[in-house]
């Protein structure tokens, strides 16, 4: 597992000078880009390929390819039309430097897209487009998904051992970064989760008198019988109720699981 450090992730770098300098506080912008949009992978994914774009040397256009279940090109992430295009012609034809970076966990290069023979249809038609450079690093590994950052260069010979090495650099920031938002979603949705189900069992313990083992035990043989994730269901349940009630969606409840019996005492 790769760290990035507090005095990366701070404001102040004061490791060396020159050159390596000047790439320390572009990673540690990179990384406070990155921080802002903690929690959103899609807006995530989206600063990485801005800032690839601006900070690695070369890079005119960048494209964040995931492979899904081993076979799909989808474009994550778009900076430069020639990126979206190249994505484009490798989800067709199925074969390029883009998706095998993402699959085989490499970093590729393409010094000369007019002369490279290891694929020759991506080439031909990458080339045609008006790209003749690209560097392709593998980004994240997720089950039977992969995803790959890839730049582009209408320039021969654009990406040397600088370029490699910043973008390596670069990628293993970004796929932390993307790795946590990614992370903090998950946990959202099953917050989320927890209290639409709770709802939807104060609702059947209000309407049917259950108790609230019983209630739950009810929503899940529900979500068994009808093959429905429990979530999806205590949200059908919940808007059912509301719906039922005349309660507008996501408007206070009270009137929906008002205690039996509140409605006598208030008329006596």
């Amino acid at each position: 597992m790769v760290l990035i450090s507090e005095q990366v992730l701070g404001a102040d770098v004061t490791t060396t000078t020159g050159a390596d300098f000047d790439l320390s506080q572009r990673l540690a912008a990179v990384a406070r880009e990155l921080r802002r949009e903690h929690g959103d992978p899609d807006r995530t994914l989206a600063a990485i390929t801005e800032s690839a774009v601006m900070n690695v040397p070369a890079a005119e256009a960048a494209s964040i390819t995931t492979v899904l279940r081993g076979k799909f090109v989808h474009s994550a992430a778009l900076t430069g039309d020639l990126a979206g295009q190249c994505d484009a012609i490798q989800q067709q034809i199925g074969e390029g430097p883009c998706l095998e970076s993402a699959v085989e966990q490499r970093t590729i290069r393409i010094d000369d897209m007019d002369s490279d023979r290891r694929w020759p249809r991506f080439a031909a038609a990458a080339s045609a487009l008006g790209v003749r450079s690209m560097i392709c690093f593998q980004l994240y590994v997720e089950g039977y998904n992969f995803g790959a950052l890839n730049l582009h260069s209408t320039r021969h010979d654009a990406f040397g051992e600088d370029a490699e090495s910043i973008g390596s650099l670069f990628a293993a920031h970004a796929a932390i970064a993307f790795s946590s938002a990614k992370e903090e979603q998950q946990i959202r949705a099953a917050l989320t989760s927890r209290d639409i189900i709770g709802q939807a069992k104060g609702m059947l313990m209000e309407r049917y008198k259950l108790g609230a083992q019983e209630a739950f035990a009810l929503l899940s043989r529900l979500s068994q019988e009808t093959n429905t994730r429990l979530a999806e269901l205590a949200g059908k349940v919940v808007a059912d109720a509301e719906s039922y009630t005349g309660v507008e969606p996501g408007a206070t409840r009270k009137r929906a699981v008002e205690p039996a019996g509140t409605k006598k005492k208030a008329e006596g």
